[in-house]
């Protein structure tokens, strides 16, 4: 067991530089790059330097720049070397988690992102509990009995909160229960009020959660659902098999039968996305950051990716994937601590 999953670490360094490769090669190509911004910024503000025509080396249009400018900003932002070379200079420098500075921010690509990284933690973190905490037992519930009144009512609302876009939801949310045109029970948008700092401990906590309430609704309210129907046919699945019948033949009550006997293998197809908790440091949704005001993972790779900058943009793609990659490797573990007949070797 040990072999394979020092295996699958071992993969994980391949797979990572093929992502990051990939990823390098087509923002690299993709056209109105750092350059050609800083160009009309210059326009627009009336310093663009010069008057000779720059030919080659942007895809922009250079006229009116002079060859110094050129030669200066690419030098500025590393374009002065071949895609090749810039792609292993940039590998090197993450050895030591050094992502280059922001075009943007101009400041350090891990200081940025550290700085949106607290709203998406939060959400993230706290979501993910609540997802588990609320679809496991609903689950459960709706699997003892299924085909009831409960079942089937509980079935119908889930599935149409799931069909609710998390957008739509926030806008909906917002409108009747943020004084759009009816009550007026909870913030707009933002962390926290103004007077936050005013405030005593346990006058901040409740503030936070008055903030928290309708965002974190919006954030859960998919994965809380999707996790709900899984745990229900996951337990149904199991309680039809051979060794449940020959547990009730014995005369096992049905709580033990469902509790003891059944739970822990239909839990198996809910631990695949335990692994996923590693990426909810990162959890973030452009779309509920801009309708709550929220300034966080999501819109930093919104604005990234628009102001073309390059070294969030890898920074962000790195670490994600890192991420992402390593917690399948934890739900492969997770697996083999829930049902120990699971031999990966």
């Amino acid at each position: 067991m040990l072999k394979y999953f020092l295996r699958r670490l071992a993969i994980l360094i391949p797979t990572l530089m093929g992502v990051t490769v990939v990823v390098f090669v087509i923002i690299n190509m993709a056209p109105g790059g750092p350059i050609e911004q800083k160009l009309q910024q210059m326009r627009f503000s009336g310093g663009d330097g010069g008057g000779s025509q720059m030919g080659g080396g942007s895809r922009g249009g250079t006229q009116g720049v002079s060859n110094e400018v050129m030669e200066a900003l690419k030098k500025q932002y590393g374009f002065d070397k071949p895609l090749y070379q810039r792609y292993f200079i940039w590998l090197k420098n993450i050895a030591t988690l050094n992502f280059g500075e922001s075009f943007t921010y101009e400041e350090p690509v891990l200081d940025v992102i550290v700085s949106k990284f607290p709203v998406s933690l939060q959400f993230g973190i706290v979501s993910l509990i609540l997802s588990y905490l609320i679809s496991i037992p609903l689950g459960i519930v709706k699997a003892i009995r299924n085909g009831s009144s409960f079942d089937v009512a509980s079935s119908v609302f889930l599935f149409i909160l799931y069909s609710i876009p998390s957008f739509m939801l926030a806008i909906l949310l917002i409108v009747f229960l943020s004084g759009g045109s009816f009550l007026e029970m909870f913030p707009v948008g933002g962390l926290y009020s103004e007077l936050y700092d005013e405030l005593s401990p346990w006058e901040q906590f409740l503030d936070r959660i008055h903030h928290f309430t309708l965002p974190l609704i919006c954030y859960t309210i998919g994965s809380f659902t999707s996790l709900t129907i899984l745990m229900k046919n996951s337990l149904i699945e199991e309680i039809k098999k051979d060794y449940i019948r020959t547990a009730r033949a014995k005369g096992v009550d049905e709580k033990t039968v469902y509790m003891k006997h059944a739970l822990r293998n239909a839990l198996i197809p809910i631990v695949t996305g335990l692994g996923g908790f590693l990426t909810v440091f990162f959890a973030g949704s452009l779309l509920l950051e801009t309708i709550f005001q929220l300034d966080g993972i999501g819109l930093l790779s919104y604005k990234s990716i628009l102001s073309r900058d390059y070294n969030v943009i890898m920074g962000l793609v790195f670490i994600q994937s890192a991420l992402f990659l390593l917690g399948n490797v934890i739900s492969d573990f997770a697996y083999v601590l829930v049902d120990p007949r699971i031999d990966f070797t």
